[in-house]
């Protein structure tokens, strides 16, 4: 499985910006359910201005129990995420391996992608869950409410899906990997089978997810300051150029890179000095 840092802000963006409106922590899934679930996030606010938060979403599922709200299975999210924080509330989500939701499920990802579904819609016994989670004291019982629920639907080893976990694997892990060609490659696969191994489980293509784990990358480097040069980041990206890369950035963030990293540095001068 991928080894992503679990306490990174890797897909937050404006990351130290935001840490002033709301808290976040994580907590591992159990035994047993590792296999499926990454890791629990626990988001809480309390605001007496609006606040929009933003992110570059990960190719996951998440399961979310919202306080107000409910709860909501959040299929694969193609564009920049934006959650606009008001007064008071709590979200504990559930972040699914890329694949994990459609191996538990055996759904089509791909059908929900860029869709918010009530819970109840994927699972027919899910209806009362968001009140047994909420009825718990803290996030360790709620993460084991969620567990034992999610137990009772567990399914059998399932080798395609083990198979996504190790091509998933090596897209986040092995930068050196910029082209689907090279997966193909690896992996012994016709780009069809990939193709349709990846819209079944994961809800995009494989290219998509690769370039999305590349801007995670430069987000993250951007963000801490340590990408001084941006054509030498973009060729280690994988991109053609510096244009390729300041496109696609601003096209998916909003900002050019050269923008964003002014504006976490202005970020981090007004935190820490």
């Amino acid at each position: 499985m991928p080894s992503q840092p679990f306490e990174s802000d890797r897909g937050i963006l404006h990351p130290r910006e935001q840490a002033r409106h709301r808290t976040l922590s994580r907590l591992l899934p159990g035994p047993g359910i590792s296999r499926f679930v990454e890791w629990y996030w626990i988001v809480e606010w309390d605001l007496q201005e609006p606040y929009v938060a933003e992110v570059l979403p990960y190719p996951s599922v998440n399961v979310t129990f919202e306080q107000p709200g409910g709860a909501f299975v959040n299929g694969v999210c193609t564009a920049k995420f934006e959650r606009e924080l008001t007064g008071r509330g709590r979200v504990f989500g559930v972040k699914f391996w890329a694949g994990g939701f459609g191996a538990v499920t055996g759904l089509d990802v791909g059908s929900f992608r860029d869709q918010v579904l009530p819970l109840r819609d994927v699972f027919d016994d899910a209806d009362r869950l968001a009140d047994l989670v909420f009825a718990e004291e803290d996030d360790v019982r709620r993460r084991a409410v969620f567990e034992a629920f999610l137990k009772d639907h567990l399914v059998a080893a399932d080798a395609q899906y083990e198979l996504v976990r190790a091509i998933i694997a090596a897209m986040a892990e092995d930068r050196t990997i910029t082209r689907v060609d090279q997966l193909t490659e690896r992996f012994d696969l016709p780009i069809r089978t990939l193709q349709r191994l990846f819209r079944r489980y994961v809800g995009v293509g494989p290219k998509w997810v690769l370039r999305r784990y590349r801007l995670h990358d430069g987000a993250d480097l951007l963000a801490r300051g340590q990408a001084a040069e941006l054509a030498d980041l973009a060729l280690a990206l994988g991109y053609f150029d510096q244009a390729h890369f300041s496109r696609e950035f601003k096209d998916q963030i909003g900002l050019t890179p050269a923008e964003y990293a002014t504006r976490n540095q202005a970020e981090h001068q007004i935190t820490y000095r």
